[in-house]
Formats: C-alpha cells, sequence, structure tokens
C-alpha cells in the first residue's frame, strides 16, 4: 500500500470530494509499545474506541494480547482477526444469548457484571447444555461505581454496584468463579492521576468489608490523550501512583493488575482531511461533522486540534465554528478552531486526533459519510508519547504528594 508522507500530500495526489481519514500505524505501535513496557500489569484495549480491523492487528503485533471487548459483534470480529487472543467481556449488562456464544463458541472465559441478576445469567448461560453442570472456568469482575469528577466525560451513572452492594456481590461471585477481579472506570480522558486514587480507595473498602480473595484489580480506562485545552500529565504519573495504590490493597499475594486504555491507544492513529465547502463569516461549512467523525466536537464540544493545508494562506489564524454536510442544525461544532483569516471554500483542513470514537462513530446520515482511507508516514498533531512532554522534576505532582 502506497504511504503517503503527510496530509499535503494526499491532496495534491487525491484533490478529495469527500473526506479521507489518515491512519498512522506507526503511532499506534509506539503508543501500544508504551504501555506494554511501562504499565505495570496488563494492558487490554478497549475496542469500543476504535474497531478498525487494521488498527486491532497493528496493537496485536505490538503486544496487545487481551482486548476489552464489549458487545458479541466485537467478540466474532476480534476472534476472527486473533484467534489467539484472550477476550474479556466487560460490559456488565449483556444478553443470555451473548454470553452463551461468547462462552461456548469464542472462548471467553472473563465476564463483568454488577448486579446480582448479572451474576446469575451468566452462571445459567455457562452452564453445561447437556448435563446441566456449572461452569468451573469462570473469571468474573465485578464493577464498583466511582466518582468521575476528574474526567472530563463521566461514566459514573449507568454501570457498577454502590459500596452497600458491592461486599454481598464479591461474596456471591466468588462462590462461582475460579478467579474473581474488581473493576472500576474513572470516566473518560481522566485528566489527573488522582483519579484512581479515589477509585482504588473505594476498592479498598469493598475488598475488605466482602472478606474474600481477590485475584485481580482492574483500573478500567480513562487514561487521556493530548487535545487543545486539555494537555495531561505525562502517563507515567498515572502508572506509578495506580501501582502505589495496587500494591497497598487486601489482596492476593499473586494478584494480577489491569487496565483497558481505549483512547489512549488508537487517539493519535487517525486524522481526517476535510473540505470547507462554504464560508459565512466565522462559519466554515465542512464535508464531515455531528454525524461523521466530529460526533463529539459537535454533541460535547470536544476541541480537535486543526491546521490548513493550502500553502497559500497567510493571514493569522482566526477562531471558527464548523458546519458538517447534512441539512440538521445540530450539525454544529461550536470550537473554537484556529485557522487562517483567509480560508476560502475549496480550501482542506487537516482534523486531528480523530482515532478514538471519530473514525468507528460514523453513520451515513443524509447520505454523507465516505470516507476513504489512506496512511501517512509524518506525526500526529500531537501526542503523549513521542517523547516531547516531559515534567520538569520539581514539578512533578506524584513525586510530590507520594513522598
Amino acid at each position: 500500500m502506497h504511504i503517503y508522507p503527510d496530509a499535503r500530500a494526499v491532496v495534491r495526489d487525491l484533490r478529495p470530494d469527500e473526506p479521507v481519514i489518515l491512519n498512522r500505524p506507526h503511532a499506534a505501535r509506539r503508543a501500544a509499545r508504551f504501555f506494554v513496557e511501562k504499565f505495570p500489569g496488563k494492558v487490554l484495549y478497549a475496542v469500543k474506541a476504535n474497531p478498525a480491523p487494521d488498527l486491532i492487528k497493528v496493537l496485536w503485533e505490538a503486544g496487545i494480547t487481551h482486548f476489552d471487548v464489549a458487545s458479541i459483534a466485537e467478540v466474532r470480529l476480534v476472534r476472527a482477526l486473533l484467534p489467539e487472543a484472550v477476550l474479556c467481556f466487560m460490559h456488565p449488562v449483556k444478553t443470555a444469548a451473548a454470553i452463551a456464544e461468547a462462552y461456548f463458541q469464542h472462548g471467553v472465559r472473563t465476564f463483568s457484571l454488577d448486579s446480582f441478576e448479572e451474576l446469575e445469567k451468566i452462571i445459567a448461560a455457562c452452564r453445561n447444555p447437556e448435563t446441566g453442570a456449572p461452569a468451573r472456568d469462570l473469571r468474573l469482575c465485578v464493577r464498583l461505581r466511582v466518582s468521575s469528577e476528574y474526567s472530563e466525560l463521566s461514566l459514573a451513572s449507568k454501570f457498577g454496584c454502590d459500596l452497600i452492594e458491592a461486599p454481598r456481590l464479591l461474596q456471591q461471585a466468588r462462590q462461582h468463579c475460579d478467579w474473581l477481579g474488581v473493576c472500576f472506570h474513572v470516566g473518560s480522558q481522566a485528566m489527573t492521576p488522582f483519579a484512581y486514587v479515589q477509585a482504588l480507595d473505594r476498592t479498598r473498602a469493598a475488598i475488605a468489608e466482602a472478606s474474600v480473595v481477590i485475584d485481580m484489580i482492574d483500573v478500567g480506562g480513562g487514561f487521556p490523550s493530548a487535545y487543545p485545552g486539555l494537555e495531561p500529565p505525562p502517563m507515567e504519573d498515572y502508572f506509578t501512583i495506580i501501582a502505589r495504590h495496587f500494591e497497598a490493597l487486601p489482596i492476593a499475594y499473586n494478584a494480577e493488575l489491569w487496565c483497558e486504555p481505549g483512547r489512549a491507544l488508537s487517539a493519535e492513529y487517525s486524522s481526517m482531511i476535510v473540505q470547507v465547502n462554504k464560508r459565512r463569516g466565522e462559519e466554515l461549512y465542512i464535508n464531515d461533522g455531528a454525524y461523521g467523525a466530529l460526533y463529539d466536537a459537535a454533541h460535547v464540544a470536544w476541541r480537535f486540534p486543526v491546521r490548513a493545508l493550502g500553502e497559500d494562506l497567510i493571514e493569522d489564524n482566526l477562531d471558527f465554528a464548523f458546519y458538517g454536510p447534512t441539512c440538521d442544525d445540530a450539525d454544529y461544532m461550536k470550537g473554537p478552531f484556529p485557522l487562517p483569516a483567509d480560508i476560502q471554500a475549496g480550501d482542506y483542513i487537516e482534523i486531528g486526533m480523530l482515532g478514538a470514537y471519530g473514525a468507528a462513530m460514523k453513520t451515513g446520515f443524509n447520505g454523507f459519510g465516505a470516507a476513504e482511507q489512506v496512511i501517512v508516514a509524518d506525526e500526529p498533531m500531537m501526542s503523549l508519547f513521542n517523547g516531547t512532554r516531559k515534567r520538569e522534576a520539581a514539578d512533578n505532582v506524584v513525586s510530590l504528594r507520594l513522598t
């Protein structure tokens, strides 16, 4: 496959009328190696962030062997791509049919749950269909509800049992599994490593009350990427504080530590070229939007890095808002997106950091959504893994707070 040096080369060659997704396998590979080599435990890729088969293969080749699959469709996808991968069904609410297919057809043994009803459902779905004997090799993870106050996108309301329910649910689950874990999710884009301190303290309280042997702690996702206005501390700070608090938990001496990054492994993988179809003052009408890869820009006002690709644009930057291509007024992204003040219809823009959720959430609404995909060799527009983001030792909040 031809590899372009950068977005400008793609524009010169293709002059595209439709959006073009630019993939950077080298960036995803680097992010995966960073986590595999530096996180003090096992790393699972959260497939929902971007289920692109090419990306999944890149992560596998870079050392990611475990995958957080959250639907039976994701189970089927990853199993077909990677017969030897370890799949963990981490959605806390599943259908009995999905559980049975995952267990009997795809070799899934790890399931998460946050209620007694789900526990009973898993036990029943995994019974031997001929003898009715219960499964003896289940690996169950009880999900706790924890705060998302340190994260940009909350995941605190839909899933997770509270501290009142957790001890008894852990006790019941322990009776039906070969291996018991506790998992949680601090929310997406956690902007400080102390998000995990609060969650691990809550985990400690649940385990102490339950008085059962715990074989695994899964700190979930939440690991951030860099975006305009959202530049987190170095990832090593997160790993350091998680490791120290994990080691102090009342768990089995050989208990495992897991994490489930999605955004952090995939965000730098993709960017997108869009074309300006119209300019109205400080609003640009572009050919992708809320129903395409820019869902987050529209619905949660996420700011993505942008750059104009025209070499003849010479004026200073002006803050623009975007309208997408559909007939819906909600197809609007307020930004601000700083671009040269002389940008006009026909010009091209690269929008960065769309590898997480962006490409995965594109729809065909209103007949739009087509996007060619190409590979480029340049660096992502922002990165946590290319060695450019370091904190001075005197400003290291982890060292200061933990010594």
